[in-house]
């Protein structure tokens, strides 16, 4: 092989490289406020301050979240649910989100997560709760084995809406899992989206 071809080559595989780097990059989780939504691209004003432009890749699915009561959790219920280890050592939730029976199964497991120093994210189906003085605490199975979460009365709890393009307004609270493309630009395939003073914390 000639140098010229050999350079060559070898560039393509760098940029080669880099697109697939590019589009199998794991998602970045972006906590902010939407700027304005200019048509696919919505500017969204991250927890840091930073303003990212965010592309909206089709099919796109909003979904909004609305408040919901701890007695709507039962056996079989499944959820997910941020929490920090109480200075006891329990699990105490932060807010625990109610999936519609559609999204059954999305997320499932327990891992570290970055609402706060410490704190985990775990998502599986309810199999036992028990009510107290002081709050409620849960029993829930997941792949990764069972957890028991301490519910106490500060934690919002959520439950997801089908939402729309209409519902990404400057000013509303939204979590995305954004990745960059090959073209090193943001995009997302789905928005979570606040309404009517409910915030997706996550």
């Amino acid at each position: 092989m000639n140098r010229r071809l050999f350079l060559a080559t070898a560039l393509l595989a760098g940029v080669s490289g880099a697109a697939a780097l590019a589009q199998t990059a794991p998602p970045v989780r972006v906590r902010g406020t939407i700027a304005s939504l200019d048509g696919n691209t919505l500017n969204v004003k991250a927890r840091d301050g930073q303003m990212l432009a965010i592309v909206l890749t089709d099919p796109l699915v909003v979904m909004t979240v609305k408040k919901a009561e701890l007695s709507e959790i039962g056996p079989n219920t499944y959820i997910g649910t941020t929490t920090r280890t109480a200075a006891d050592g329990k699990l105490t939730a932060i807010e625990v989100r109610i999936f519609p029976e559609s999204m059954r199964g999305s997320g499932e497991g327990h891992r570290d997560w970055d609402l706060e120093p410490g704190s985990k994210m775990t998502n599986g189906t309810v199999t036992g709760a028990v009510t107290g003085a002081s709050g409620r605490e849960l029993t829930f199975g997941h792949k990764d084995g069972a957890n028991t979460v301490f519910v106490p009365p500060s934690a919002g709890i959520m439950t997801y809406v089908t939402g729309a393009r209409t519902d990404l307004k400057a000013g509303e609270v939204v979590f995305i899992a954004a990745t960059k493309n090959a073209e090193g630009k943001w995009t997302a395939a789905r928005v979570n989206v606040g309404k009517d003073g409910v915030a997706p914390m996550m």
